[in-house]
């Protein structure tokens, strides 16, 4: 086949794949919000006149799923309003079915495609990369959170605002009512109009629809696809929007390993949040506690690198995107959690302040700076770290953004001062569509500012995804003295385990992966999709290193269960001996072919008792390797949930190797007693860390986005001392124990 003939092939499959959606008369999605001067009363009810008269109305919803091709079941109708303070909405979605809704809890924050829901998603700004989501369920838990890269990863809900919302059943509807205060969203006061969608999530008949119409393969967050709203007159910037957030807390700890003493920790501090214009906020943080931060979630390592675990702290989190969406996921150029962290040691922080938002349509920016404490047990001098990024937009919704991150270590004692900076320059590419998404990035670090070739990262992404193909292609390579000392790059180190020394090594990565999606006239499957995908990791000679061949399918049901199939081949290239489970299972250099297969089962989670279940078998390494995981679940609606994680991993090497069997279980308890008081209790126990931990949560929201917490937590050591007579029975010696109580206030201007 000629060059020209694929062109032309290539061409039309686009241009087949697009055509679903080319002919939507966008005309009709266009929704003009009624200027008032009558005072609203938030209470889920549209009785007031100003609600009456509009006539105004987004309605006749498109299905998402479980097809894109025709109107919802579900009716649902939205009424918007605004004065000069306050974005009002108001939203009634017919319901007719006797069943109770579904919701996971009345706690804030709830998961979307698991909860009967309403959400709006608004971007003012028209620039088709970010924006804000704001969503109810029928009990009146809110959600609200960031639309962050044009809305395909779906909704950040870190993010944490003061607006106000009530909802109100009735036998033939549910309705909620929002106000939104104009002071807690940015937007761009030039803008002719914003643009908005709205969603809606009935998992009575599991039905979700859009009133502006996405196709079923694209997040219902996407920002390309979305309405217009029109004012009669422009919003406009807010006076002084301040919000001051003092918090006390104070924490008793005590270490039953090292002193057995009891410590007492009083701690003070404060956030301030300011907008600057209506696009731009300035955030400051002094003498941060983190103390109510959800804990880990553990996990058995059985890889030769470190795992990623994402950042939980809310200064950290909020608009996060600016600075940790440079990179890929292994080659993170900002990794949030390396502040406070030093060689495993926690470091206090003094203090912090970032500059975020949109200068205009076209131009975001973004500045942190953040301070911590030397600490001379540890031998750690005041170090602060700095990062500054801008964005700016390029032809409909892609993106070229540079980014500086800066490390600078004042002496202490043995160790001199010294800079660590990183220059990063990213292309984010999102055809309008949605269909094609891409990046490409270039980023140096330089040591004291001296500028070495040899330390750069660069890498290419590409995927293609319509409702029937899945494509993607991606190359990475980062050179051995590449030294992103505040970012995330775990491959670049290879450990010697009998020398107990770590190397840096330079490699290439190549990642393509190909996928069919088939949608049969079923009533029972919905979906189910066949792939291919490879890993591939060689060294600076190309030597490979790290191969994973896959073979995949999965299948998704109507009722939402999941059921996936796969066959893995290996290719791994040791260079030094190591303990690959951390439980005296060293092995010799060399290469090593192995394989397996899994199965993975996800039942209906629309019920009260819903389980995942999986397992994965094969060859590992000379041996082989079992491994079973799960979770349980039961839903107390409205109130709760109750849930059990379940991982067990049993690896059989011959002589004179030992059986391994390593064990993770983690039972999880999270209740909401009510709308502004909720509880959370976690245990985690794992074998492979030889740890156990409790942590238990009690918040009490009593004023909007003010809180006490109580929190207490405590860490043991499994002890395979003789109990009972039996030596499998895991004794527990207590490590440390800890109870903080903390409160903290939100004050607006």
């Amino acid at each position: 086949m000629t060059g020209f003939k694929i062109l032309v092939l290539v061409l039309s499959l686009l241009a087949n794949c697009c055509s679903l959606f080319a002919n939507l008369d966008t005309s009709k999605y266009t929704l003009k919000a009624l200027k008032i001067e009558a005072k609203i009363t938030i209470d889920g009810k549209d009785d007031e006149l100003v609600w009456q008269q509009n006539k105004n109305i987004a309605d006749n919803f498109y299905q998402n799923f479980p097809y894109d091709t025709s109107f919802a079941q579900s009716k649902t109708s939205v009424k918007i309003c605004y004065d000069n303070n306050n974005l009002y909405v108001f939203a009634r979605c017919f319901d007719t079915i006797k069943k109770p809704y579904i919701i996971q809890s009345l706690k804030r924050d709830w998961s979307y495609p698991r909860s009967d829901a309403f959400v709006v998603s608004i971007e003012p700004f028209n620039d088709y990369n970010n924006g804000f989501s704001f969503g109810a369920n029928p009990f009146g838990a809110q959600r609200e959170g960031l639309i962050e890269i044009g809305g395909n990863g779906g909704v950040t809900t870190a993010w944490d605002n003061k607006w106000f919302c009530e909802t109100n059943q009735t036998d033939s509807c549910w309705t909620a009512e929002f106000q939104i205060p104009l002071k807690s969203i940015r937007f761009n006061e030039n803008v002719p109009y914003w643009r908005i969608n709205f969603a809606r999530n009935n998992l009575k008949i599991n039905e979700n629809s859009t009133w502006y119409p996405i196709p079923r393969q694209l997040n219902i967050a996407v920002l390309s696809h979305m309405g217009k709203l029109f004012f009669d007159n422009m919003p406009k910037k807010q006076g002084l929007n301040a919000a001051f957030i003092p918090y006390v807390a104070h924490s008793l700890s005590k270490d039953y390993v090292k002193n057995n003493a009891v410590n007492h920790i009083p701690n003070i501090g404060f956030d301030a949040k300011l907008v600057l214009t209506s696009s731009l906020n300035l955030d400051i943080t002094t003498n941060p506690d983190f103390s109510q931060v959800d804990v880990d979630v553990q996990q058995i390592n059985l890889s030769r690198f470190s795992l990623f675990f994402p950042e939980r702290r809310q200064f950290f989190i909020e608009n996060s995107d600016l600075f940790a969406s440079f990179g890929f996921r292994q080659i993170r150029p900002f990794f949030s959690r390396n502040i406070g962290l030093v060689n495993g040691n926690i470091v206090p922080i003094i203090g912090g302040v970032r500059l975020s938002g949109k200068l205009n349509k076209n131009w975001r920016v973004g500045a942190m700076s953040v301070a911590t404490a030397n600490n001379s047990k540890y031998n750690i001098g005041n170090q602060n770290y700095a990062v500054a990024a801008v964005q700016r937009n390029v032809f409909k919704s892609s993106n070229i953004a540079a980014i500086i991150v800066n490390k600078f270590s004042a002496s202490h004692h043995s160790i001199a001062q010294k800079n660590n900076t990183l220059i990063g320059l990213d292309y984010n590419l999102i055809s309008k569509s949605n269909i094609w998404r891409g990046k490409l990035f270039y980023h140096q670090t330089l040591d004291n500012f001296l500028f070495k070739k040899r330390k750069a990262a660069h890498a290419s992404w590409l995927m293609y995804n319509t409702q029937k193909w899945f494509a993607m292609w991606n190359h990475e390579y980062v050179s051995k003295d590449f030294n992103a000392e505040v970012g995330f790059t775990p491959r670049l180190f290879v450990f010697d385990g009998k020398n107990k020394i770590t190397y840096r090594q330079s490699y290439w990565r190549i990642e393509p992966e190909i996928k069919r999606k088939f949608y049969p006239k079923s009533s029972l499957i919905n979906r189910a999709e066949l792939g291919i995908y490879n890993s591939t990791y060689a060294d600076s000679s190309y030597q490979i290193n790290d191969m994973i061949n896959q073979f995949y399918s999965n299948i998704f049901f109507q009722n939402s269960a999941t059921l996936t199939f796969s066959y893995s081949l290996y290719n791994t290239l040791l260079y030094f001996p190591i303990d690959i489970s951390g439980k005296d299972s060293t092995l010799a250099a060399g290469r090593y072919h192995y394989q397996d297969f899994s199965i993975y089962f996800t039942s209906n989670n629309r019920r009260k008792f819903s389980f995942e279940a999986g397992a994965r078998a094969g060859s590992f390494y000379i041996g082989n390797k079992f491994t079973v995981n799960g979770a349980l679940s039961y839903r107390f609606q409205p109130h709760g949930i109750v849930s059990l994680d379940i991982r067990r991993d049993e690896i059989q090497m011959p002589t004179p190797y030992k059986t391994t069997v390593l064990n993770l279980i983690g039972p999880k308890i999270e209740w909401a007693f009510s709308k502004t008081f909720f509880t959370t209790i976690f245990v985690q126990y794992n074998t492979q860390s030889e740890n156990m931990n409790i942590n238990a949560r009690l918040q009490y929201r009593f004023a909007p986005m003010s809180d006490l917490f109580i929190v207490f937590s405590d860490n043991y050591t499994p002890n395979q001392t003789l109990l009972f007579g039996n030596p499998n029975f895991p004794y527990l010696n207590i490590r440390n124990r800890a109870l903080t109580i903390k409160l903290s206030y939100w004050l607006n201007s």
